[in-house]
């Protein structure tokens, strides 16, 4: 009986106390705007990095030359020259690395794999390296031994500097087929334990800073043609990879294959982000984007315009090719008409006839383009759901980077940051937006591109200039752990009624378990006695009866 009582008891507390008060003890100091209550049930909760940005052992293995590898071995390209030849020796610590991500008590991790590590040249007759495929098999198969889901990109910028020589890269169409059988590799070789694909991690900067700006590898300026060329070019390679798992590993793997487009908010209007979501969720480029391109491309005397154009087939074969979308988001402008003289050089950047604005008083504590203003997520995630029909959303990177290293570990700016976002994603699903999961950005401070490792954005900090590459916990870690373990933000006043139930519970209870033992005692006392005295009995009837 006592065992009973005490089993009810404990489920009890389950029942109306899923966590003990204390683990709450943080929300008392996050008051003020706020919307309290947590996430749906199931809801995914992980954090992402790339392969160029931590695993280092750029020649190591059999792993053949990415363009960042090139852009990074100039002198000029990258703050300080340096560069992610040994990174965080991400390759030699997977070990080390999965158990940050046990202690954050995540339930899925982001990581990309790195083509030119399983295909040196990118080219699959020339050469597959059975040593990188090992490397991620081994990665992979490590989380889920730990239960942690892999979402895999298969592109996060480091395309084989191989294909960048011989064809120019992402400005050839011949990279479509190049990058099919890529992943068509990686499908045959992870896709029974990888179930959530991503083909590209933030196309736009690929396109934009790789072939307009320079400022990324291959670090080209082709002058208001190349962004757009690199672009239209990821999107058909998008598609094409889609329909190859779609016919080809679907039916046997049940995976999803989706896209991470990272966006900024515009207030009141959006430009860039619809570059790639249109045609995948509606067909075609957004009209507006065609009309500015096409009108800026006839001022300047082009008999065309400079966005190129999709087929009907194109547009039909493109149209609905994503499971899932993933979304990147840091930050939001305001956004105002300006126009620019028409003679102007061409450029993506003065194409849509807008200059982008930021209020002052918004937090900047970092990257120079990253403000925060946590309300934008709402509006992006809003501004999805009505435009491209509330498809199931992934958000794959959201974070905040820092400049100056706190040498406490002191990040408490990453932690207001984390408070806000994640908050503004909470009431964007209670406005119906379809968003599944959430992935902080990112597990470790790491590469930054062209800005070296002046900006970190891990909660992890690493000691780069220590040859073992240790890394150390910031205070955001212990606070993204809580909003996991509570999954989301319970309200304050809840929170009482749960302590205040637990010790109605333990007042009540308690007095009478302590009864019921005492009363099982002196009812096993007795029954004992009686035993004893009915075996006494029993043997004397028998040595009777046997004399």
């Amino acid at each position: 009986m006592t065992y009973v009582l005490r089993i009810w008891y404990m489920l009890a507390l389950v029942l109306v106390c899923p966590n003990t008060a204390e683990d709450f003890q943080w929300i008392k100091n996050n008051t003020g705007s706020f919307y309290y209550g947590t996430f749906p049930t199931g809801f995914l909760w992980g954090v992402g990095s790339s392969a160029y940005q931590t695993e280092g052992a750029w020649d190591k293995d059999g792993k053949g030359p990415s363009i960042w590898d090139a852009f990074t071995h100039k002198k000029g390209k990258v703050f300080r020259n340096e560069t992610a030849d040994s990174a965080c020796d991400g390759y030699y610590k997977v070990k080390d690395d999965i158990q940050l991500l046990k202690e954050l008590k995540v339930n899925h991790y982001l990581l990309s794999i790195s083509w030119p590590r399983i295909m040196p040249t990118g080219i699959k007759a020339e050469q597959v390296n059975e040593k990188g495929i090992q490397f991620y098999n081994d990665t992979i198969n490590s989380l889920l031994e730990n239960s942690i889901i892999p979402i895999v990109s298969l592109y996060h910028w480091d395309l084989p500097q191989v294909l960048k020589e011989k064809y120019g890269g992402w400005q050839n169409i011949s990279i479509i087929n190049y990058f099919n059988d890529y992943a068509n590799l990686c499908f045959e070789k992870f896709g029974d334990h990888v179930k959530h694909w991503i083909t590209f991690s933030d196309p736009w900067a690929v396109a934009e800073k790789g072939y307009e700006t320079g400022e990324h590898a291959p670090g080209l300026k082709l002058g208001g043609c190349g962004a757009y060329k690199a672009a239209h070019h990821i999107i058909k390679t998008h598609a094409k990879v889609w329909h190859s798992y779609n016919h080809t590993w679907h039916s046997e793997q049940q995976g999803m294959v989706g896209i991470s487009l990272t966006s900024g908010w515009g207030e009141p209007i959006d430009f860039h982000l619809g570059w790639f979501a249109n045609p995948i969720y509606k067909g075609d480029y957004p009209e507006v984007m065609k009309n500015y391109v096409g009108k800026k491309s006839a001022q300047q005397g082009q008999g065309t315009s400079r966005l190129p154009t999709f087929s009907v087939q194109e547009k039909s074969y493109i149209k609905g090719t994503s499971d899932f979308l993933g979304i990147g988001h840091f930050t939001t402008r305001y956004v105002i008409q300006k126009s620019l003289p028409s003679l102007h050089v061409s450029s993506y950047d003065t194409d849509s006839d807008l200059a982008e604005l930021v209020d002052p008083k918004w937090p900047a504590p970092g990257s120079e383009w990253l403000y925060s203003a946590p309300w934008g997520f709402r509006g992006l995630l809003n501004f999805i759901k009505t435009q491209y029909g509330n498809p199931l959303i992934y958000v794959t990177e959201n974070g905040v980077s820092e400049k100056v290293q706190c040498t406490q570990l002191c990040d408490e700016w990453r932690i207001e940051y984390l408070k806000g976002y994640i908050n503004e994603i909470l009431k964007a699903i209670n406005d119906g937006v379809n968003v599944k999961g959430y992935t902080a950005w990112s597990l470790l401070d790491k590469f930054e591109w062209n800005k070296g490792f002046s900006e970190r954005f891990g909660f992890y900090h690493i000691d780069f200039k220590n040859k073992n590459k240790p890394r150390y916990p910031k205070a955001s870690v212990e606070y993204y752990k809580k909003i996991i373990s509570a999954n989301g933000f319970p309200n304050p006043r809840e929170v009482m009624k749960i302590k205040f139930l637990t010790l109605l519970i333990s007042q009540i209870l308690d007095p009478l378990i302590t009864h019921m033992e005492m009363a099982t005692e002196i009812v096993v006392a007795t029954v004992f006695t009686l035993c004893i005295l009915i075996s006494a009995v029993l043997l004397m009837f028998v040595l009777r009866n046997h004399s």
